[in-house]
């Protein structure tokens, strides 16, 4: 007859095993719990300050990407489609008023002059007119010029100048384009969003794409669809100008109890805590401790001083921020809290999942012992 005794003794050496197993960290599990976590805090003599997310923490690190052009590249004013410059080709056309003319062939009265191409200097050179400057001027003063030069020699000469496309007034165009090359700035594309959409347009997610202006020295950056919302920002070009457009390269890393842990993308401008848990799958419902919500990062020590209220802290703070998705406002609270480049979103497991996983290896281990056993006879 079995004893109430050696009832119990068996559930409660299981319960003890379970204890041993867990307490000796030896079951299989994906990061450290929220109370190894909270032990490696300043406040418990560790290295990186723990904060709950509130209203004031999420004002005080809501930091985006500054991008914007200087006043520079914002004041410059439209090259105007007919002002000449070094590079440029022009085509000329003369008419003489006589048969016998200085430069038409015999029986034509036209001489036609194609891709004549104003040189480093800026001139260009006509025959029978000579050297020209060419470079600031517009086709109609150049015109003005040449008759002037050729009346001295035939008789009420009739000229045509017409600026081509040429090297000196150009802009390169590479990345995420539907056609990368080299432009001519010409009337319709003197500025930068249509020369982007003379180049095909992007071909990325345009709330991701950025565009990049070199010209010289100087260099500003932009989000593709600020040029539609902001029309200051759609500069003026200039010859040499070089655009690039790519896609937005920041990236979180998620780890933990989430649908994915990778190194993830961002997909849009700016990215929330409750946007990137949703990015990566969201909780696992089975294994989710939804008040051990981590995001980790280094703060510069401006921005640490003033999410901690100290003004005594010197370069980058470890800084790991607490969203607990069960409070009243912590849904809230993890919509508005920004997720910035670099950081780490981690998800603790819930405490039974570790007690769950040692009664599977427990109870898997003696099913083995029992078969086993079964086997031999014993």
């Amino acid at each position: 007859m079995t004893s109430p005794m050696s009832k119990w003794a068996r559930p409660v050496a299981m319960l003890a095993a379970i204890s041993m197993v867990s307490a000796c960290n030896v079951l299989p599990r994906t990061g450290p719990t929220k109370r190894e976590i909270y032990a490696g805090s300043v406040q418990q003599k560790g290295d990186a300050f723990v904060v709950a997310v509130n209203d004031r923490v999420t004002r005080a690190t809501a930091v985006a990407p500054a991008l914007g052009f200087s006043q520079g590249f914002v004041n410059s004013n439209p090259i105007g489609s007919d002002t000449i410059r070094p590079g440029d080709t022009l085509g000329l056309t003369i008419w003489e008023n006589v048969d016998d003319g200085l430069l038409a062939a015999e029986g034509t009265n036209a001489t036609l002059l194609e891709e004549v191409q104003v040189d480093g200097a800026g001139f260009i050179f006509v025959p029978y007119a000579g050297r020209i400057r060419a470079a600031g001027n517009t086709p109609e003063a150049i015109r003005r010029i040449i008759t002037t030069k050729l009346e001295e020699q035939t008789p009420d000469p009739q000229v045509q100048v017409r600026r081509l496309a040429g090297d000196g007034s150009t802009v390169s165009l590479v990345g995420a384009l539907g056609g990368q090359g080299v432009f001519a700035i010409e009337r319709p594309t003197r500025t930068l969003a249509a020369m982007i959409a003379r180049a095909g347009g992007v071909t990325i997610n345009p709330e991701i794409a950025r565009v990049t202006v070199i010209r010289g020295a100087q260099k500003g950056t932009i989000w593709f669809q600020d040029l539609y919302k902001y029309p200051d920002l759609d500069i003026a070009l200039r010859g040499g100008d070089k655009v690039l457009v790519e896609e937005d390269t920041r990236k979180f890393t998620a780890l933990g109890a989430t649908g994915s842990q990778s190194l993830v993308p961002f997909e849009t401008q700016t990215l929330s805590g409750l946007e990137a848990i949703a990015q990566v799958g969201g909780l696992l419902s089975n294994a989710a401790d939804p008040t051990g919500v981590f995001i980790l990062r280094n703060e510069p020590a401006e921005l640490a001083n003033q999410v901690l209220g100290r003004d005594d802290l010197v370069g980058a703070q470890r800084m790991v921020y607490v969203l607990d998705l069960t409070q009243p406002n912590g849904m809230f609270h993890a919509r508005d809290f920004a997720v910035r480049d670099g950081d780490t979103l981690y998800v603790t497991e819930a405490p039974f999942t570790q007690w769950d996983k040692g009664i599977s290896a427990l109870t898997g281990t003696l099913t083995s012992a029992n078969t086993l056993a079964d086997a031999t006879g014993n």
